[in-house]
């Protein structure tokens, strides 16, 4: 498979790959395994509030703390992402400035032809720092109570259901094409800006099913306003250990977890990689995260550099490939 986002140009990747020796040298010693003493950007490409910007809250002190220098958050929102992301590829690699992110960054490979950077070659994966899990909910006026009725109903009158999405792209929006390409059925797409409103109209009736993070819907399925119907892990959720998983219709790998983790510039000195993803395994070890992560539907998950980068490289091809087959766009 073809990548969507061309790759730099080889003057840029040669660039990138002398800044990151020319950070190697200047920091000898115990300071080249974390790039100095000076203050860490972790840069959130999302607005304040949302679950990443809470994981950025959650690991800069004690981050501080351990490596004994500054880490402060900075929200750099704007066109779904790319925009806090291109400030870190085009950082320089020295440790000083890290993204905070979410499958949304290979997600948007397929959807943004000409992203300018490319996730895979120009971002260089730290450690995972959790996973997110989204919930299959009905609206009450939909008369939907369970999963297999969804799938029933969707067959009979292919496109009379509707589903509400916070925009192209965003993992509630593919999740639900992930459904319908595996099912073979259809839902028309009604897609809002931002998850807000798009809450307020399936509680109101307007809209009949949507994936929503745990969080979001917990409240209104508590109160009985919203109906679970699927969890997306692949085992159930504590929260909700009565409701199924996608994967209990037997349509093949329907776990659309949303993974959650830090980057660093693509040429960043692996001494200086390594030493973070060690201090992070510690820091995601902590109660106290596991307690702040629980509020957002979040569980902390620590992976190597290299296994995070095959989690990543893996769902960017599984997203390309759904985009392709169900003609998705970012318009």
């Amino acid at each position: 498979m073809s990548l969507a986002t061309p790759l730099p140009p080889p003057s840029f990747q040669r660039r990138r790959l002398l800044l990151g020796a020319l950070a190697a040298a200047a920091v000898p010693g115990a300071q080249a395994q974390t790039g100095g003493d000076g203050p860490v950007r972790l840069v959130v490409p999302f607005t304040p509030g949302t679950g990443i910007d809470l994981i950025a809250r959650q690991i800069a002190p004690p981050l501080s703390e351990r490596l004994k220098r500054p880490f402060f958050v900075d929200n750099k929102a704007g066109a779904s992402g790319s925009i806090g992301t291109q400030e870190v590829v085009r950082a320089a690699p020295d440790g000083a400035t890290l993204l905070v992110s979410v499958n949304t960054l290979v997600m948007n490979m397929a959807l943004y032809p000409k992203l300018g950077f490319n996730p895979l070659t120009d971002l260089q994966p730290v450690s995972q720092t959790s996973w997110g899990q989204l919930l299959l909910v009905a609206g009450e006026n939909a008369n939907i109570a369970t999963l297999p009725e969804l799938m029933a109903r969707a067959k009979a009158r292919p496109g009379a259901l509707n589903y509400g999405s916070p925009g192209a792209g965003t993992p509630h929006h593919l999740a639900m094409e992930l459904l319908k390409n595996r099912a073979r059925i259809s839902l028309t797409l009604i897609s809002y800006r931002g998850t807000a409103p798009a809450v307020t109209d399936l509680l109101a009736g307007q809209i009949d099913v949507m994936f929503l993070p745990i969080h979001v819907a917990l409240q209104h399925v508590k109160a009985g306003k919203l109906k679970a119907l699927a969890i997306s892990s692949s085992a159930p959720h504590p929260l909700l250990p009565e409701v199924p998983t996608l994967n209990s219709l037997k349509l093949g790998d329907l776990d659309v977890d949303m993974w959650y983790g830090v980057f660093a510039p693509a040429a960043t000195p692996r001494a200086i990689v390594d030493r973070l993803n060690a201090e992070l395994r510690e820091v995601l070890a902590a109660p106290a995260i596991a307690k702040a992560f629980e509020t957002q539907g979040m569980t902390p998950a620590h992976a190597t550099p290299d296994a995070f980068r095959k989690l990543v490289v893996a769902d960017a091809k599984r997203w390309s490939d759904l985009i392709k087959a169900q003609g998705i766009t970012a318009e």
